[in-house]
């Protein structure tokens, strides 16, 4: 599939950081407040479209983690609802282009990686304390 072909968000800052990571190749818009991002491509769930988005992201052994904040909001970000419905996802990772597979984790395994994604970026915390919802943490392992 060619990255025409690839709907970029429509928020502004995020369209232009997505456009900026990806025409460098993966060596400019890296970060974003000082806490690593990467390419996030997914189908959408009713539309089959595939689009991308920039995400803020940490690790657990090989794994990527997202955090579905969605700023504290009361309702799940559009990119989690799309990869609950459709887990094969794409990711450009600073210059690597690669498949991964998405999960939701356990509330087990989440705080467990929870205290390390608020060491990376310390709002985690606040968004948690200002929703009644679940926050849900992606684990996002790469297709062999």
């Amino acid at each position: 599939m060619a990255q025409d072909d690839v709907i970029v968000t429509p928020a502004d800052w995020v369209a232009k950081q997505a456009r900026m990571y990806e025409e460098s190749g993966g060596t400019k818009g890296t970060t974003q407040l000082g806490v690593p991002c990467l390419l996030l491509d997914y189908q959408g769930r009713k539309s089959g479209l595939w689009r991308r988005t920039v995400l803020m992201y940490g690790r657990d052994g090989e794994d990527y983690l997202l955090v579905a904040s969605n700023g504290g909001a009361d309702h799940h970000p559009a990119w989690y609802l799309n990869l609950q419905a459709n887990p094969e996802v794409r990711l450009r990772v600073k210059t690597e282009r690669f498949e991964a597979t998405a999960e939701t984790l356990d509330a087990q395994d989440k705080e467990r990686v929870w205290p390390g994604l608020v060491e990376l970026f310390p709002r985690y915390a606040e968004y948690r304390a200002k929703t009644a919802r679940d926050i849900p943490v992606v684990r996002l392992r790469r297709r062999p």
